[in-house]
């Protein structure tokens, strides 16, 4: 009965999306743009760009994603993600009424949903170690012929053809500015900067634009460009001290989730006692939201080590 119940739910939502002719690209779209809106009045913006009041669990979580998929340049993948988002919400909640556990299904359907944000959170990790591991190549290889010819337009051209993506595209467009729209050399390193998202290569522009002035903060360079090599000996021992601990978590987290089967065929009375009585069904939202709380704060504290200036 409750999954024919579920089926004319679903029925009925998909007749009220033909009805109303919305995609549901379109209500995800605009759901997250109501949920990430700002402030409406000037006291509430001030105290969040002020920081005296703190942005909401989930909108914390949707703005971080558009500021990840921005940085790789996938913004438009956004709407996916949410329409993603949203189906595994509604998956959760079909899941708990499923199980008819009622106390489940904020937890399942507030969990489920914020899985894609975690994924995207995950790939930055990685996408802003390959930048950095890039970078080092780049700036270094930069810096020798810099400190050589002392002018960067001849420094990047001949090594232009040894970087690579993401990098690469960075100083290509920084020469055809230079050579073909405007040869101010300090204001191309000023439109360069944000164009990579890394507090040394920002401090590295900086000294390379006070070098234009004086030659002789050339020297200040390559201490810059070390910062980079040094972080990335202290991302491989964090790596190194937190697999153990992170590989005891999945294995404590599969245990616990293996237990729920395992139970009914090892006593069929506690397997009822757990899935069907109030105590035990708001013991498994307890435990789901112990589960879905650690695994947010496993990826917040394992996220690498960046130079901050």
């Amino acid at each position: 009965m409750t999954l024919l119940q579920l089926i004319a739910c679903v029925g009925m939502t998909a007749g009220a999306f033909l009805l109303f002719q919305i995609s549901p690209m379109q209500f995800t779209d605009g759901l997250f743009r109501f949920l990430t809106r700002k402030p409406k009045n000037i006291r509430d913006e001030i105290n969040e760009v002020t920081k005296r009041k703190k942005r909401s669990f989930l909108r914390r979580e949707i703005i971080e994603t558009q500021k990840v998929l921005a940085m790789t340049g996938q913004s438009e993948r956004f709407p996916m993600v949410c329409m993603v988002s949203l189906l595994l919400f509604v998956l959760g909640v079909c899941v708990a009424i499923l199980m008819q556990n009622g106390f489940l299904i904020p937890v399942l359907a507030l969990g489920l949903m914020l899985l894609p944000f975690w994924q995207i959170r995950l790939t930055s990790v990685h996408y802003r170690r390959n930048v950095a591991a890039e970078l080092e190549t780049a700036l270094s290889i930069i810096t020798t012929a810099y400190l050589r010819h002392e002018d960067i337009l001849t420094a990047v051209e001949e090594n232009i053809d040894y970087l690579n993506p993401p990098v690469r595209r960075v100083f290509a467009e920084f020469l055809t500015r230079l050579k073909l729209v405007d040869p101010d050399v300090e204001t191309a390193i000023e439109d360069m900067k944000p164009k990579i998202q890394n507090d040394v290569f920002h401090e590295w522009c900086d000294a390379i634009s006070s070098c234009q002035y004086d030659r002789n903060l050339k020297t200040t360079l390559t201490p810059i460009v070390n910062n980079l090599s040094d972080t990335r000996t202290v991302n491989a021992e964090l790596d190194y001290l937190v697999a153990e601990p992170r590989k005891e978590f999945a294995m404590m987290v599969l245990l616990v989730i293996g237990n729920i089967p395992i139970l009914y065929f090892l006593n069929k009375d506690w397997y009822a006692a757990l899935m069907f009585t109030p105590v035990g069904q708001g013991t498994l939202a307890v435990c789901a939201a112990v589960i879905f709380f650690s695994v947010a704060r496993v990826i917040r504290l394992t996220k690498p080590i960046e130079y901050k200036r």
